[in-house]
């Protein structure tokens, strides 16, 4: 429990937690930042870990001059792609297992065989997607890797996405993360960005449940 709402402490007041690392150990804020956002894109069971918050926060600590903000975005695009590297290589390792298990309760394969020709048709954009929406990005590079979604397709779509989450998250923290009324509205901020894209995720998936018994 103790470590449950350590980490709830740690997302809701990321920016206390990291001025304060920064202040004891200078230069190891940046293999912490490695460490959260590799963990949090490359270890499904992982899916918790703050990302579009901590982005941000990072850009606001950047444009206060407490952290360089190129080696920030470098070494957090870094951790993003690999982290989603890692994760499919996961997935491609267990799909072959999967295409070998017949029809049973708890497997459907005609189920699986759409999953594969959906991430073949449109799995570039929802690679792209899932970088904004907390939980899905941790999952989206695993189901790619199971469902046998093509490698060099998958890198190119890693490598844009990562570029335009960390990249344009870092920058709007940096520019507009110091303004008063940000500051001032920093805790709603987070929440929202917490909780924004994952309710508009929500709200995809059931009306695309809708519409399935139709089509």
């Amino acid at each position: 429990m103790d470590a449950i709402a350590f980490l709830i402490d740690f997302i809701l007041n990321v920016d206390q937690h990291l001025a304060v690392f920064v202040q004891n150990y200078g230069a190891w804020v940046y293999a912490l930042l490695f460490a959260i956002i590799f963990v949090e894109t490359g270890v499904v069971v992982m899916p918790f870990l703050p990302g579009d918050s901590l982005l941000f926060i990072v850009g606001t600590m950047c444009g206060a001059g407490l952290m360089d903000v190129k080696i920030c975005m470098a070494v957090m695009l870094v951790a993003a792609i690999a982290g989603d590297q890692v994760n499919y290589s996961i997935g491609h390792h267990i799909g072959p297992k999967v295409w070998q298990w017949e029809n049973s309760r708890w497997f459907n394969r005609r189920a699986f065989e759409q999953a594969h020709s959906f991430y073949e048709r449109y799995g570039g954009v929802t690679v792209i997607l899932a970088r904004f929406m907390p939980f899905i990005r941790t999952f989206a590079p695993f189901v790619a890797g199971v469902s046998a979604m093509n490698r060099g397709k998958f890198t190119l779509f890693n490598v844009i996405g990562a570029l335009i989450w960390v990249v344009g998250i870092i920058t709007m923290g940096f520019f507009l993360g110091n303004i008063p009324w940000v500051k001032s509205n920093l805790e709603i901020i987070i929440w929202g960005l917490i909780l924004g894209p994952g309710l508009i995720a929500l709200w995809g998936a059931w009306k695309a449940g809708r519409q399935a018994p139709t089509a």
